[in-house]
């Protein structure tokens, strides 16, 4: 009976080892990503004259955000038939060359993660973000698993940290911002309630220059991170916490929102009026 007992208890021991392992290599990977295969055969695409030109790309190497990303797809191609736009729609990241992307008006990263793109795909969005072209980030493509210092500093312009854990999904009331760019916020609501994966940023994206769209009370929502042997991430962002923001790089232009973790946040308005209008100041700035 002791013999049984023992070999059931080392094999328990054996079992939480295993998945500490596994948890904690999981987590190594996200942040520091997963193989990558690089797409370098430049696609054929017809861009019609007169229309705006979008780039979806929904490719993922880290955490694969599927729910949502099928959702971003699917309500980008509804968007795009109802404003009469040309949509792109690709996880290829062969369209990464200097001479197509200056055909878009706007690229957008749907929840994208880990490492995307090969060095001189990487250049290339830079300049040409840098030379006038514009970028909208949705919720994945702000986390810190792109390897890609340029990335997170001038599209996102805030480092991420960590998403809540003990509450993973929470409501809270998502509040507009007085914005430079008044087109921005055309047609927005002043509050609307959400329920989503708010992410917790180290710094508020306003220091680095950042105009901030949409803010939640970061008070009124437990941000606690911590998991297993993860101890340091029981902090939040205080009472201004942005999930919408917009910034310039240089002669081009960077929008983000952490909004969209699932299929829910493509069924509210004012988060697909938000992307819409992103597009359209693209449109109207090139």
């Amino acid at each position: 009976m002791k013999k049984a007992l023992k070999i059931i208890l080392w094999s328990v021991l054996a079992i939480a080892v295993l998945l500490v392992g596994a948890a904690m290599l999981f987590s190594y990977k996200v942040t520091h990503g997963f193989p990558v295969s690089y797409e370098t055969d430049v696609p054929a695409i017809s861009f019609p004259e007169g229309k705006t030109k979008v780039l979806l790309f929904s490719k993922s190497t880290g955490f694969r955000h599927g729910e949502s990303i099928e959702a971003g797809k699917k309500a980008f191609a509804d968007m795009a038939a109802k404003n009469n736009w040309f949509l792109y729609d690709t996880e290829d990241g062969g369209v990464f060359n200097a001479e197509q992307l200056a055909k878009f008006d706007v690229v957008v990263f749907n929840n994208c993660t880990g490492r995307l793109l090969n060095d001189e795909q990487q250049n290339a969005l830079a300049a040409y973000v840098k030379n006038g072209g514009n970028w909208i980030g949705i919720h994945g493509a702000g986390d810190n698993s792109h390897q890609w210092p340029w990335y997170e500093q001038n599209l996102i312009g805030a480092n991420f940290s960590h998403h809540p854990i003990e509450a993973h999904l929470q409501e809270a009331t998502v509040t507009l911002n007085d914005a430079p760019d008044t087109l921005v916020e055309n047609a927005l609501p002043q509050t609307w309630q959400h329920t989503d994966e708010w992410y917790v940023f180290f710094d508020n994206p306003r220091k680095s220059g950042s105009h901030v769209i949409y803010n939640i009370d970061g008070t009124k929502i437990n941000p606690n991170g911590n998991i297993m042997f993860v101890k340091d991430k029981n902090f939040g962002m205080g009472k201004d916490h942005p999930v919408a923001w917009y910034r310039n790089v240089e002669k081009g232009h960077a929008y983000y929102t952490s909004i969209g973790h699932d299929a829910t946040a493509w069924a509210q308005a004012p988060f697909l009026n938000l992307l819409q209008n992103e597009v359209e100041c693209s449109a109207k700035k090139n």
